[in-house]
């Protein structure tokens, strides 16, 4: 196998992810560095506390675009390596989410990689993705509250690995990888858990369309 094949897919997938999409938006239109303010963090979910969702939106697309992205070079310019590609895209794919929480372009202060792994999801297992999407909008939909719902896709992302989703057997690859994400987002909010079980965590209560549609009926 060709090491340095696999080590610039690698160090790619991570430079991708590092870029700093909502500190840039923050700077840019707002003047204001979007860590000093509400979670710290970079992500979409911060941007929208703070700016609004025109500015979370675009934040999100571009958080997204750059997991799917990192997956796609890591397996493209991996290739040469000899590597299979799936265990090129799922690295590439933890690479671009260890960039987006510890970007180099930012000195190491970043969001807490749930766009990001979505994206790269997207591209690796888009079935396994389904089903964390149905389990976002459900806790979502219920309680508003964002850092319980990304949580709750993430720990289900292995589940449905292990049960099928992608086809049978499960991939060895892209188990770990549900995993990976599954202990690396409970790890990135843990702030977020030590809130929720102390009843602090801000809900945005538009979110709650669930809740919404029980009381009218």
């Amino acid at each position: 196998m060709n090491i340095m094949f696999a080590s610039v897919a690698l160090a790619l997938a991570y430079l991708v992810g590092s870029f700093p999409t909502g500190l840039i938006v923050g700077k840019l239109f707002w003047g204001i560095d979007p860590r000093e303010r509400g979670s710290k963090a970079t992500g979409a979910t911060n941007m929208l506390r703070n700016f609004g969702a025109k500015a979370a939106v675009p934040v999100a697309i571009v958080d997204i675009a750059k997991g799917a992205l990192a997956v796609l070079l890591a397996a493209w310019i991996g290739a040469a390596s000899g590597a299979p590609r799936e265990a090129l895209g799922v690295v590439g794919a933890v690479s671009a989410m260890v960039g987006h929480v510890f970007p180099v372009f930012a000195g190491f202060r970043g969001g807490k990689g749930v766009a990001t792994a979505a994206g790269a999801l997207i591209a690796l297992a888009p079935v396994a993705a389904i089903f964390c999407a149905i389990g976002f909008l459900i806790v979502v939909g219920l309680t508003g509250i964002v850092s319980a719902s990304s949580i709750t896709a993430a720990i289900i992302l292995p589940v449905a690995v292990a049960l099928g989703a992608q086809g049978r057997p499960p991939n060895d690859w892209l188990l770990g990888f549900g995993i990976a994400v599954a202990v690396f987002i409970v790890f990135t909010h843990r702030a977020n858990i030590k809130r929720i079980f102390r009843g602090e965590e801000k809900a945005f209560e538009k979110f709650k369309f669930l809740r919404r549609r029980g009381k009218k009926e």
